[in-house]
């Protein structure tokens, strides 16, 4: 199913001394690994290349990062040693602009770490830095590596290889389902889409994730590859998916996507929460939407996890 221009993102990954420059075993519960996931330097990418623009909304902790030339992951491993453990590369959303690096990233990962699981976050190139194009190609490649260079580290992580899943939010759920329908073998084992963008299918999506992604003007073809929905075979992994009715991301999406799914016989899990808007990660425990953490850790535990 992997179609032809992601053949770059399957290079066989580099092992961890070559990536990281230190070798050996990451230690449990350690400061998080950060990896580059192109040592020999990005498909693509400018001999000189800016540095990435990083801007904090807050003044801590909601970093927003652009211009991004050397995709990285950063592993979180749980406290605990153990084998077999399950691992989730985390694909912050923004609209193909930019990234939520924080709540839609670190949070993410730090919290899979608290319960046993290895969280991996995902910083991944757009397709339209200022300055410069990769296109449409460059963030799924970007996934399909980074899923191959978990597995690869399985090892030395205590990964069960055969359980590497993909979360996204906002149009980081659009790549996470895109890596869902269109890597075949080589993708993901289970998904996770928190509000995702799912379809580019005009009535549905949300135009300016299809625009950053797309361009200006996509032939129909490309258009309905990245619909997700339209997509979903047999073979597509399991999912579990949460939006709320009130998101300007239309609910449409993660309705559409399960709706395929259960079509396809294919297991998922849909939630769907009266209020909440967009962009919320992790971070409203006020609202009835701030349980869908919970939610996923029993969902994991049920169906990424029973057979330990």
């Amino acid at each position: 199913m992997m179609l032809l221009p992601l053949a770059l993102a399957l290079l066989p990954a580099a092992p961890l001394d070559a990536v990281t420059g230190a070798g050996g075993t990451p230690a449990q519960g350690a400061e998080p690994l950060v990896l580059e996931l192109w040592p020999g330097g990005a498909p693509g990418a400018p001999a000189d290349a800016p540095a990435e623009v990083v801007r904090d909304r807050e003044g801590g902790g909601d970093r927003h990062v652009s211009g991004v030339h050397r995709p990285t992951i950063t592993a979180y491993l749980p406290a605990e040693s153990g084998s077999s453990r399950p691992a989730v590369v985390v694909c912050p959303g923004g609209g193909y602009g930019l990234l939520a690096l924080d709540k839609e990233g670190h949070d993410v990962a730090r919290w899979f770490a608290a319960r046993g699981v290895i969280g991996v976050v995902l910083k991944y190139r757009l397709p339209r830095p200022e300055g410069h194009v990769y296109g449409h190609e460059a963030p799924l490649a970007d996934a399909a590596r980074a899923i191959a260079l978990v597995r690869e580290q399985a090892p030395a992580w205590g990964v069960d290889p055969k359980r590497v899943g993909i979360m996204g939010f906002s149009a980081g759920g659009h790549l996470a389902a895109s890596a869902s329908v269109q890597l075949g073998e080589l993708g993901p084992d289970f998904s996770v889409l928190v509000y995702p963008v799912i379809s580019m299918v005009a009535e549905v999506t949300h135009g300016g994730s299809k625009g950053n992604l797309l361009g200006p003007d996509p032939a129909p073809a490309l258009v309905e590859r990245f619909s997700s929905e339209r997509r979903v075979t047999r073979a597509t992994p399991p999912a579990f998916l949460v939006h709320t009715s009130d998101d300007w991301v239309k609910v449409e999406n993660s309705l559409r996507y399960y709706s395929a799914l259960r079509a396809a016989g294919v297991p998922a899990e849909l939630h769907v929460f009266a209020r909440g808007g967009h962009g919320y990660g992790m971070r409203r425990p006020d609202l009835p939407v701030g349980r869908w953490p919970e939610l996923l850790d029993a969902w994991i535990k049920d169906v990424i996890q029973a057979g330990d």
